[in-house]
């Protein structure tokens, strides 16, 4: 399904109804995709050229970490962390920001490596929704053996990525993404998904 909308358009109900149908689309994985801090869960990612990352969450206490090759961003209600290396990493700890959201530049070396945050992702759907000249073609598919929807943007009126596709899990998990966001070619799908977490 392809959903083509212009800038300004009269009011034709045909191309009203498919404004809606695909802001709630790319609206609706956005709430998904921004649900998923309230989970528990151990997901694994594959990356280009080898790399693997992950993303392991848990909610008592609330904390979240994000492990890719060179470093470890460890985001919890009283610091986040950010380590790089791995023989003997080097650690920086800085207060959580209000209101919890962290900033863009809190995930630069988690994007480095190919890898993206959900949070990202998040923020990048919900441009996408508020933009009626995107290009949205939807899809759905089966990823580390759930069933995940998938939407391939273009044309976004948004500096950090132009055209992206991602995919949700029916969990509200990021099961994949490919494009580019701030400059960089980013491209990681999710291998493997758990709802138990190992103590480690």
């Amino acid at each position: 399904m392809v959903l083509l909308l212009g800038g300004c358009g009269g009011l034709d109900q045909a191309a009203s109804a498919h404004g809606l149908a695909r802001d709630d689309l790319v609206s609706e994985l956005a709430a998904q995709l921004a649900g998923s801090s309230t989970l528990t869960y151990a997901a694994e990612y594959r990356l280009p050229r080898g790399g693997r990352a992950s993303v392991t969450q848990t909610q008592d206490p609330p904390r979240t970490s994000y492990h890719y090759p060179g470093g470890r961003l460890l985001v919890s209600d009283h610091a986040v962390t950010q380590c790089r290396g791995t023989a003997k990493p080097a650690c920086t700890t800085t207060p959580p920001p209000d209101g919890g959201v962290l900033p863009a530049v809190a995930y630069a070396g988690v994007q480095r490596t190919g890898m993206v945050a959900p949070a990202t992702v998040v923020a990048l759907l919900d441009a996408a929704a508020l933009d009626t000249a995107v290009t949205v073609e939807s899809r759905d598919t089966t990823i580390a053996g759930h069933h995940a929807t998938c939407v391939d943007l273009s044309g976004i009126d948004d500096e950090r990525s132009r055209e992206f596709s991602t995919c949700v899990t029916s969990a509200g998990v990021l099961g994949s993404f490919t494009g580019t966001l701030d400059g960089r070619p980013v491209e990681m799908t999710m291998t493997e998904y758990s709802e138990k977490v190992p103590a480690a």
